[in-house]
């Protein structure tokens, strides 16, 4: 019995550390809130989820449709299903990545912007409106979308809920929010916050923009890796017996063990050159 005791006891002792408590998901983690600020990212804020589904669905059947009448293989079908599936959420998400990349630049412009409409004397709504005109082209609609539901309805806290669904940005939800906590707090110091913001924005830009040019070669060589081994059995589907050969068991055995490798060294080389993104705290 003392022998069972002490097991339990040293049972319990080692567990934390042999089966950590897991952290709970924030809220902001459900993954229709992620796959609504990818699409606004991407300038698709006002496509329906259902609608993107569909047209994935739609693409999914022509690819496999395209696919059995050329090649006649059933394993080829299903891969190319798969992939006319994965179009519209890879397009979606290489967009919103382009888009948040140049938007990078821009948001210490915007930062400028409202430090200099502050210190003329404008308030909060007036500046932030202001960049509907003043701020970069690449979020004039957003602040414009701003100013008329700020005129429309005068509630400065819920036009900014909307102004950082529209922008779907972590910087702009953290310059978004310090202009709220200006607004119902108040005090002397938002144009120095936002002034080392701007600092920092421009800092993190640049630094990040070096260090993508010194890893392209990782992306490049990924593409081209995962590329090569799915264009040579392009070219060998001209010839019969190589189709005959891949419908056979361990043909299908073969492409289903290269589609597993070529995605696990994709994305590891994606991973190995890819710099950790901002997350959006303040939804």
């Amino acid at each position: 019995m003392y022998g069972a005791l002490l097991g339990l006891g040293l049972l319990l002792v080692a567990a934390p550390f042999m089966w950590p408590a897991r952290e709970k998901p924030p809220s902001n983690a459900n993954p229709g809130v992620v796959i609504r600020g990818e699409l606004a990212l991407a300038g698709l804020g006002s496509v329906p989820i259902p609608v993107v589904v569909a047209v994935s669905l739609a693409l999914a059947v022509v690819a496999a449709a395209v696919a059995q009448a050329v090649f006649a293989v059933p394993i080829l079908t299903i891969v190319a299903a798969v992939l006319g599936f994965a179009v519209v959420p890879a397009l979606v998400r290489a967009r919103a990545t382009r888009r948040r990349a140049a938007n990078r630049a821009v948001w210490p412009d915007v930062v400028d912007h409202l430090v200099a409409s502050v210190r003329a004397g404008m308030s909060l709504p007036e500046s932030v409106g202001a960049l509907a005109e003043l701020g970069p082209a690449a979020t004039r609609n957003a602040f414009a979308a701003f100013d008329r539901d700020y005129r429309r309805t005068g509630n400065f806290s819920a036009c900014l809920d909307r102004l950082k669904a529209d922008l779907a940005d972590p910087v702009s939800d953290r310059i978004l929010e310090t202009l709220r906590m200006a607004r119902e707090v108040g005090g002397s110091d938002v144009t120095a916050v936002l002034r080392g913001l701007a600092g920092y924005l421009r800092d993190d830009a640049a630094l990040r923009a070096e260090v993508v040019a010194r890893q392209s070669w990782i992306r490049n060589a990924a593409r081209l890796g995962v590329a090569a081994p799915w264009l040579l059995l392009v070219v060998l589907a001209s010839r019969r017996e190589t189709m005959i050969a891949y419908d056979s068991p361990a043909g299908t055995a073969l492409i289903v063990v290269g589609l597993a490798v070529t995605l696990v060294a994709y994305r590891s080389m994606i991973a190995l050159g890819r710099l950790p993104e901002e997350r959006r705290w303040f939804r």
